[in-house]
């Protein structure tokens, strides 16, 4: 396909944002807080709050294939079919139009639109403390972080106060409690299983999630009505998305222009003032090529695709990729595996049941390693992860028989409680997880596809194992019946926590990333999306990038004022 020539664009700001997601949308909403004209670049659609959320108030019988996808729509998107219906895929990019390459099978789920995946995102929001900041330099692994819990802590209860997490107040030092609203409440199953463990293992314990739901309204939005459709869109902003909350309060400055249909194609480097100048573009829909200018630049287009900028950003000073001088650019790709646990069943508690549908469950924080000393075969942890419901008629039908009467009232009946529950675990940041650029290979836009080759190893498979002795134990001895452990066997991706392709260091020579997010060699270039993570813990990292990008976004501000970008 033919590009358009390019169009010199005189068009300069103080700032550039790139990718719209959880923490472009935070880049946004700081910079332009501050007095910054910024512009935001989104390689998909605009999105508007409430307006485009088209099926988020639909019955399942107002849908044309009643949530299924069509054999047709599968044959073309094997991949974004394993985790979308017909409801949400809407918010997903197709991979027929968006190919990359597996080298290894990876799960590559994107949401390119103005919101990225913030509309779809599983909400759980958890700190990160000095276990992990500490593990990499404690264990030899990798490289040690530039920071440690102190120094994001602030920055933590920042953006809690404003996103809004729901969660209760435990004392875990290794999960660091957060300024909270109220919490959602555990089920009687749940409880039921949170004093079993309290009276067997005082090592392990049983919370309500933390996420971004709203129990209470705040800020205008809210609260979460539990109706746990979440990836449709909220209309009522019961969960907090950059669609609902950080890019509104930036467009009330004034100080905010988005561009959508715009893939970044690199950013400009200049070799008189060893700064980026600006970014290239592909408008998507003209094929017209534009430039833009800017004091400063934060990339946050999600870790491969930010990575994959890097990489196409090659200058007579960068002839590997814009800050490559490390040759770290790509490598180190980590994503949390989740396939791992157990399921059982149990005849009490039959009098009670539930209103609604909660849009979290229950976790167990991590209990393994907790002092860098392995306990099994295997380094760093895992938490766990779960929910308990009674079974419903859908998954009674293919037990029951009959018509009529008789045979409503059966499937009306709820059926017996059961408890699923899965590890999510930490994956070590191994160099030969990486994505890279294939030269040969071009998308429809004229981009290099990008090669993606991942793989759990030795070290995560062990874990997994001892999630699925761990989680039988649990079940067991709260007195569920017919336990089974299962482990899925999903490749990376699937759990959509891709993070360390450009990961933060002490040094330049190791690292992409110093303790500011800045580019070592670019100063004037921040990275605050999962690409900038050093390790991966095992908890959820977006309120970890979220928080990162409002520390970034600060010092960029400060430093613009002093004269030092």
């Amino acid at each position: 396909m033919n590009i358009g020539g390019i169009i010199k664009c005189d068009s300069t700001y103080d700032a550039i944002v790139i990718g719209s997601g959880i923490s472009g949308g935070w880049a946004c909403r700081e910079l332009c807080r501050s007095g910054l004209k910024t512009l935001l670049l989104e390689r998909g659609r605009n999105v508007e709050h409430i307006k485009d959320y088209n099926t988020a108030l639909l019955n399942p019988w107002d849908l044309k294939n009643r949530g299924n996808l069509t054999d047709v729509y599968k044959q073309l998107n094997p991949i974004q079919s394993t985790a979308v219906d017909e409801s949400n895929r809407y918010f997903f990019a197709d991979d027929e139009n968006h190919p990359y390459i597996q080298d290894k099978p990876f799960y590559w789920y994107r949401g390119y639109q103005v919101g990225g995946r913030s509309l779809t995102w599983g909400r759980q929001c958890y700190r990160l403390s000095d276990l992990d900041f500490e593990a990499n330099l404690k264990e030899g692994i990798a490289v040690d972080w530039p920071i440690r819990y102190a120094d994001i802590a602030p920055w933590y209860d920042y953006v809690e106060s404003v996103i809004g997490v729901s969660g209760s107040m435990e004392g875990i030092s290794h999960l660091p409690d957060g300024k909270f609203i109220p919490p959602f409440e555990l089920n009687c199953i749940e409880k039921h299983l949170a004093e079993s463990m309290q009276k067997s293992n005082d090592k392990r314990k049983l919370i309500i999630a933390r996420v971004a739901n709203l129990t209470t309204g705040m800020g205008g939005r809210g609260p979460c009505l539990n109706r746990n459709l979440c990836d449709r869109g909220c209309p009522y902003g019961g969960y907090f998305s950059s669609n609902s909350s950080t890019i509104p309060s930036a467009m009330e400055t004034g100080n905010l222009k988005i561009r959508p249909f715009s893939i970044v194609s690199e950013i400009l480097y200049d070799d008189v003032s060893k700064k980026a100048k600006g970014v290239r573009i592909v408008d998507t829909v003209s094929l017209e090529i534009h430039e833009f200018y800017s004091n400063i630049i934060f990339l946050n287009a999600s870790s491969i695709n930010s990575a994959a900028i890097l990489l196409q950003s090659k200058s007579q000073r960068f002839p590997n990729g814009l800050g490559n001088d490390s040759g770290e650019v790509g490598h180190n790709l980590m994503d949390h595996h989740s396939s791992a646990g157990a399921i059982g069943s149990h005849d009490g508690y039959k009098e009670f049941y539930y209103k609604g549908r909660r849009p979290c469950g229950f976790i167990i924080p991590r209990f393994r390693n907790l002092k860098h000393k392995p306990e099994k075969n295997f380094l760093r942890g895992y938490n766990i992860q779960g929910d308990g419901e009674r079974k419903e008629w859908l998954d009674l039908s293919g037990e029951l028989r009959g018509f009529g009467k008789e045979f409503k009232e059966k499937l009306t009946k709820p059926g017996e409680w059961s408890v699923w529950m899965a590890g999510w675990g930490e994956c070590l940041p191994y160099f030969e997880n990486k994505i890279y650029l294939d030269d040969n290979r071009k998308d429809k836009w004229g981009m290099p596809l990008i090669h993606i080759d991942f793989s759990f190893k030795e070290n995560e498979d062990a874990m997994m194992g001892d999630i699925m002795e761990v989680s039988a134990e649990i079940l067991n001895s709260a007195g569920f019946r017919d336990v089974e452990t299962f482990n899925y066997g999903k490749p990376g991706g699937s759990t959509v926590h891709e993070m360390g392709t450009a990961r933060m260091g002490r040094d330049p020579e190791s690292s992409v990333l110093n303790n500011f997010n800045q580019l070592h060699t670019v100063k004037n270039v921040f990275i605050t999306d999962g690409s900038c993570m050093t390790s991966s813990a095992s908890q959820h990292p977006s309120l970890t990038y979220m928080a990162l990008t409002a520390r970034a976004c600060h010092y960029a501000i400060d430093s613009l004022k002093k004269g030092l970008l």
